[in-house]
């Protein structure tokens, strides 16, 4: 296929919103193959269990496996906004940038499936499948060996207009498209990510341990975060920003021109105590288009519990203790650790816990509040 073919793809995955476009073969290199192996070998993946599913893992490591007759995979890559230098109060939660505006999952599902609508008119009609994120598939991988990025150190891909802020998707054609050549690694002796980040879960260069990242914990873990991991959480209520907002390349990028990602002012800084009020029905509401549902409500709640226990607020104890009385275990246990960060020897705080352990209910709990009572 021409060189000037390959130009209107790229150009055609600009009026999407992909201001990235690179081409690469469907294979990736055997050091990533290695790579992802001893990950899963030291269970760095958490309760993800579908990251070890061996099918799963034949499939990210052999890409030309997701489609019959693939000859291409087109990696795209869409900017979206970083978080604006600002004061936060403590009364505040901070939400990652990526997931300030709405669902990145939906919209660029979309474009994605109107780019490979716009191909098929371009170059005829070939097998096609899109994918964002909800594969198999080792996207930095492919995007390093097509020239779209490089992996830094904290396991993101870096470009060096557009530093670490953008998302990366994929579309698998059976379209021969001559292959773009190979990223190098640009981030030299610098590691500056490394110790940036609060609980220490960039292990070393290019590995991440899953269990550790602030990420992973308030978002795809859904259980009882570990007691010595949330006071380095601070009052991050829905992913983390840190290692990317410390990143060199990161220091000059300016917004994208057009944002489709644009950040909702409802996800900007929200306040915790307006957060925590929340039944099922207004978390509905509220983060109907956003990746912030992922968490679901049980889980956001159990990040603003922490949140409000880091934040130093005595204002907090009435609400928290009010949340008590919540159906989901998973938010009273963590309102009784807030609690006792708050107000351990405060009378009344010990009156609820005691309601609370009387409970039938509250047996999943009983650890939380056994760890509080050792230490008032």
């Amino acid at each position: 296929m021409s060189a000037s073919h390959k130009q209107q793809i790229q150009q055609l995955a600009a009026s999407h919103g992909f201001a990235l476009c690179a081409f690469t073969r469907p294979q990736v290199n055997a050091i990533d193959q290695q790579a992802l192996d001893r990950w899963i070998d030291a269970q760095m993946y958490g309760d993800m269990d579908y990251m070890a599913e061996e099918v799963r893992t034949f499939r990210r490591k052999n890409p030309a496996d997701m489609l019959d007759k693939i000859q291409t995979v087109i990696s795209l890559g869409m900017p979206y906004s970083a978080p604006e230098d600002v004061d936060v109060s403590p009364q505040q939660g901070v939400i990652a940038s990526y997931a300030r505006g709405d669902d990145y999952h939906e919209l660029m599902k979309k474009k994605l499936k109107a780019l490979a609508r716009d191909l098929d008119t371009l170059l005829g009609e070939h097998g096609q499948r899109v994918y964002v994120d909800t594969a198999p598939v080792l996207e930095h991988a492919l995007a390093a060996k097509g020239g779209l990025a490089w992996q830094g150190k904290h396991t993101l891909s870096i470009n060096r207009e557009y530093g670490s802020w953008f998302f990366l998707a994929e579309l698998f054609t059976t379209a021969n498209i001559a292959p773009d050549t190979e990223a190098t690694l640009h981030c030299g002796t610098c590691i500056d990510c490394i110790p940036a980040c609060p609980t220490g879960a960039i292990v070393s260069p290019y590995i991440v341990d899953a269990r550790l990242c602030i990420s992973y914990l308030t978002i795809e873990f859904k259980g009882f975060i570990p007691e010595n991991l949330r006071q380095p959480m601070g009052n991050r209520i829905f992913g983390c920003d840190d290692c990317q907002m410390v990143c060199p390349w990161n220091s000059k990028v300016e917004a994208p021109q057009n944002d489709f990602l644009k950040p909702r002012e409802d996800t900007f800084l929200p306040d915790l105590a307006m957060l925590l009020s929340l039944n099922d029905e207004g978390f509905r509401q509220m983060f109907r288009k956003s990746a912030i549902k992922r968490s679901k409500r049980a889980g956001l709640l159990r990040n603003v519990c922490i949140a409000m226990g880091n934040s130093g607020d005595p204002g907090f104890v009435p609400q928290l203790l009010d949340i008590l009385n919540d159906a989901e275990p998973l938010i009273r246990g963590h309102a009784v650790w807030a609690l006792k960060q708050l107000a351990g020897n405060d009378e009344k705080v010990q009156q609820y816990i005691q309601v609370l352990k009387d409970n039938e209910q509250n047996k999943d709990v009983l650890a939380e509040i056994a760890s509080f009572e050792r230490k008032t």
